[in-house]
């Protein structure tokens, strides 16, 4: 009999710290990065074209480059950190908190996007980081495009785990993603995409259709 992947199926949560102000840390509804971060883009992409000065070409190129850096950030997130097996009980104790909780419980809606509280200091982080690489104008184009993959990152994970898709590309995600969770969690990881997998081989092996 194969080994059970998850605590918890249904839509129920489980309580991740004992002070209640943490615990409200912890969840969140789908649509609060939506209100929050889209006018954190449009900010960024105002900046970039009407008080930088990059022309509209320039900031489309930039724009779409954070984008399609989102998709390989992803996967590096989800498959080298999140999926990252510590040996230590406090290890062991943080990989819960920001991924093993998810597995265990992967239905719990109010924990399938990422809360403020870890997406604002995160955010924050990677911004400083990417200041070492770009001048300030390029960077808002190129960050605009980069929070632009994390939403529909966000939102795509969200419909993954309640939304029913027949068919087109939204099924194939999402069946990328049910084989992540429910037949191998090592194999998979690319939740908007899984065009990663297919390039560092982690993906999973295509049914015969003939058998």
């Amino acid at each position: 009999m194969a080994k059970k992947l998850y605590v918890s199926n249904s839509e129920e949560s489980t309580r991740m710290f004992k002070n209640d102000f943490l615990e409200s840390l912890t969840k969140i509804h789908w649509s609060v990065p939506l209100i929050f971060w889209i006018p954190v883009i449009v900010y960024l992409v105002y900046k970039a074209y009407a008080i930088g000065g990059l022309s509209v070409s320039s900031v489309a190129l930039y724009y779409f480059s954070g984008l399609v850096f989102w998709t390989l950030a992803e996967y590096v997130l989800h498959r080298w950190v999140f999926h990252y097996h510590p040996t230590s009980d406090w290890g062991k104790r943080i990989h819960f908190i920001f991924h093993g909780v998810h597995h265990d419980y992967p239905k719990d809606r109010l924990r399938l996007v990422m809360p403020l509280s870890a997406s604002i200091p995160m955010a924050t982080i990677i911004y400083l980081i990417f200041s070492l690489f770009f001048a300030e104008y390029t960077l808002a184009a190129f960050f605009a495009g980069f929070m632009l993959g994390y939403l529909i990152y966000d939102e795509c994970h969200y419909a993954m785990h309640h939304a029913n898709f027949k068919s087109g590309i939204f099924k194939r995600i999402k069946d990328h993603h049910m084989l992540h969770h429910y037949a191998d969690p090592e194999k998979g990881f690319g939740v908007s995409s899984s065009i990663w997998d297919v390039i560092f081989g982690s993906g999973f092996p295509k049914k015969n259709k003939n058998k």
